[in-house]
């Protein structure tokens, strides 16, 4: 357990520009389509992050060769592509924390087969994998559990796909389908193969994410609304040549959040009105909430319009960059709900129960509820020490409230162990201070 914090005083005033890391959801999925695809292809911008290296590292231990080359602009990853099959039929792989490594991954190493172990950090170990295994293993993949039955580790036989449809629930992470989807090409050998979403399909967004780098790299799906999607036989990833990634929309959150709050223009680079990303729909929120936004081809800019304006919501559709919402409640004008968030309670901790903690302590009423959590602002904010559970997004969120609003003024915070934003933002809290000098 790290002992070390970060103290922050409290901010009278931000404006800047930010110039966004790669996207952690848009990097893993183009590193593994890379690999799995013919060809070379350079990915211009990849973000530097633990989820990436995570990733990275894997796809050497299974043969995959890449190359990172520095430019005077940023860094260029050149992958040669394996055409789907990998070099090395054997290897124990370890994925940290990072949802958006193992699970596509688990899902290409089922199909393809081997002799294969994942694992990772306990918290990795008590996310739900079932769904998705559930779903291989019906079609005819052998992925045995090694720990608790439905959770990491796992080991990954040989085994032999054997049907035309495969069903996946939609309703606890949209990562078990976009590993599916991923994967699709790879079974669609002989026949179509189509896979039908059980229930709800929450985090929709991050599904137009992978279809979207699905087509780049040459694969068609046809969709039947969100209720299946068909993938004809024959069809092989092809390389892009070269594949920029954007910049991550939902990093963005934090310095929009911190423009709306505090007076602003804060300006994010990165992204814009033509991301493929779903979270740049917190912008949407934010007006809901009085901001003034402005966005162009890559940059969104906020700036605060008066104090903010309470919002009830349903947050579905953009769970992780919902938690940014419930820190801008603390500046709102009454009582602001977030409502259909169940997905937060499997992510790398249980969000609902820590934001409620945490939010407490800087002197909020929290409601929580199983897919809510209801934020009552008080009279002042309250100087706390603040927990971070190992989740990059818990001490992203909390910076904010040092920030001086319309309606009361921010509170110093400590933010316990700082570098658990190594996740997706290694260089989030220097970011931060520039913004806010």
């Amino acid at each position: 357990m790290t002992h070390e914090y970060l103290d922050l005083q409290t901010v009278p005033h931000v404006q800047g520009v930010v110039r966004l890391p790669g996207s952690k959801s848009i990097s893993n999925r183009i590193l593994l389509l890379a690999a799995l695809s013919q060809g070379q292809v350079a990915i211009v911008d990849l973000l530097a992050s633990d989820d990436t290296a995570v990733m990275l590292a894997a796809l050497r231990s299974l043969g995959v060769q890449w190359t990172e080359e520095k430019t005077a602009t940023g860094t260029i990853h050149h992958v040669t592509g394996v055409a789907g099959v990998l070099p090395n039929k054997s290897a124990d792989l370890f994925m940290g924390n990072a949802g958006t490594a193992i699970r596509p991954l688990t899902a290409a190493l089922a199909v393809i087969g081997g002799d294969y172990t994942l694992h990772g950090v306990p918290r990795m170990h008590e996310r739900p994998i079932g769904d998705l295994v559930d779903a291989l293993n019906a079609a005819g993949t052998n992925v045995v559990y090694t720990g608790n039955p439905g959770f990491p580790p796992l080991h990954i036989k040989q085994g032999k796909i054997t049907t035309e449809r495969l069903s996946v629930r939609g309703d606890v992470s949209s990562q078990f389908l976009t590993a599916l989807l991923m994967v699709a090409p790879l079974m669609a050998k002989e026949h179509a193969i189509t896979i039908d979403v059980v229930g709800e399909l929450i985090s929709k967004p991050y599904i137009e994410i992978t279809l979207n780098l699905i087509r780049r790299f040459g694969v068609k799906v046809e969709q039947n609304g969100w209720a299946s999607f068909t993938i004809q036989p024959g069809q092989v990833y092809q390389s892009p040549g070269t594949i920029h990634v954007e910049g991550d929309a939902s990093s963005a959150s934090y310095f929009l959040a911190a423009g709306a709050i505090a007076g602003g223009p804060v300006r994010v680079e990165g992204v814009g009105k033509d991301s493929i990303q779903g979270d740049v729909r917190f912008a949407a929120a934010l007006e809901q909430m009085g901001v003034q936004i402005t966005m162009g081809d890559n940059w969104i800019e906020a700036r605060a319009n008066g104090p903010l304006k309470a919002i009830d919501a349903d947050f579905n559709h953009i769970p992780d960059a919902a938690m940014t919402i419930a820190i801008a409640a603390l500046y709102a004008d009454g009582t602001s709900t977030l409502r259909n968030i169940a997905s937060w309670r499997v992510k790398e901790t249980d969000r609902i129960a820590a934001m409620a903690t945490e939010l407490r302590k800087v002197g909020a009423t929290v409601e929580e509820g199983p897919d809510y959590i209801k934020v009552t602002p008080p009279a002042a904010l309250t100087p706390a020490t603040i927990d971070t559970y190992d989740d990059h997004r818990m001490a992203m969120c909390f910076s904010l409230a040092s920030l001086d609003g319309a309606l009361r003024k921010g509170a110093a915070v400590r933010i316990n162990d700082p570098k658990c934003v190594n996740k997706t933002f290694p260089d989030y809290f220097t970011a931060f201070a520039k913004i806010a000098q």
